[in-house]
């Protein structure tokens, strides 16, 4: 059992069909229907009727839909009681991609520490979707995400907050040979071997809408997807593909001549931006994102 099912079947006896209720959870349609599947499986019984337009829950979903707002109530009502006990108000939680865990959130929750005292900082990693469906239930308070082309939709509503707080760049890498030219060339002529990000991820779907139409006439042959930009970067270095990633995360390895930057005719730039949902979690979590705007803004 999952928390977010329940959240789905909710929607679904709200909303009134898959479609409307994967719109308002932030999920595919399919990705949607497996999840109210499996809720079933694990009940061991149907809860709507499939064969039936408009959509019509079975008898156990009618009884099933209180309950499940019952459930979600208690949840959150004893993690309200937890955090409160624990004194969550001198601790601070982030949500971040994996990437920015490893790159940027180090780096820039350093330059933030005279401003947060002796807080606890407590950090989670979740990949693009899973992050933004964690921090839309309010488990964190605040989402540090990578931000160009097309945002997921959540993040425009009115209750979201969002500042820019760091930038960076998707770069194409190659590893080199012994005379330091790269291993993969761009040519008209010979397939690019490339070591890509899933099409479903942010950083995939952006490589796919914007880095790969810019190579132009480049022949491509991709060879390996991989969610983890660590993982890519590893096979990047072995000699495997070339590879998009982000700036931030071959630095050191552009630096020291391991890998080589392959030219792209248009830059592809990527916001780093900070997120929080309002009302705020706590006083601190209010405090730090003051003066966390204040630090951008000026």
């Amino acid at each position: 059992m999952e928390s977010k099912w329940l959240h789905d079947f909710i929607a679904l006896a709200e909303q009134g069909n898959f479609s409307k209720a994967a719109e308002a959870r932030f999920v595919t349609q399919p990705a949607f229907s497996r999840r109210i599947r499996s809720l079933e499986n694990w009940l061991g019984v149907p809860l709507v009727h499939r064969d039936r337009h408009p959509l019509v829950l079975t008898e156990a979903g009618e009884v099933f839909l209180e309950q499940a707002r019952q459930w979600l109530a208690q949840i959150y009502g004893l993690r309200g009681q937890l955090r409160q006990s624990l004194h969550e108000h001198q601790s601070l939680s982030f949500m971040a991609q994996p990437s920015l865990a490893v790159t940027f959130f180090p780096g820039w929750i350093h330059r933030l520490r005279p401003l947060l005292g002796d807080s606890l900082i407590r950090l989670n990693t979740g990949h693009y979707h899973d992050a933004i469906e964690q921090f839309m239930a309010g488990s964190v308070d605040f989402l540090l995400c990578f931000a160009g082309g097309t945002a997921s939709p959540a993040l425009h509503r009115p209750e979201v907050e969002r500042l820019v707080v760091g930038r960076d760049r998707l770069v194409l890498v190659s590893a080199v040979d012994a005379d330091g030219a790269p291993l993969h060339p761009l040519s008209p002529d010979v397939p690019l071997r490339l070591l890509l990000y899933p099409r479903d991820s942010f950083l995939g779907a952006l490589i796919q809408r914007e880095c790969l139409p810019a190579l132009g006439e480049q022949p491509c042959r991709p060879l390996c997807e991989n969610a983890l930009g660590e993982g890519l970067k590893a096979l990047a270095l072995q000699g495997d593909g070339a590879s998009f990633l982000p700036a931030g995360l071959v630095g050191e390895e552009l630096a020291r001549g391991r890998l080589v930057e392959l030219p792209l005719p248009v830059p592809v730039r990527l916001d780093i931006e900070l997120c929080r949902l309002a009302p705020p979690r706590s006083e601190q979590a209010e405090l730090c994102w003051q003066q966390i705007r204040a630090l951008a803004e000026g």
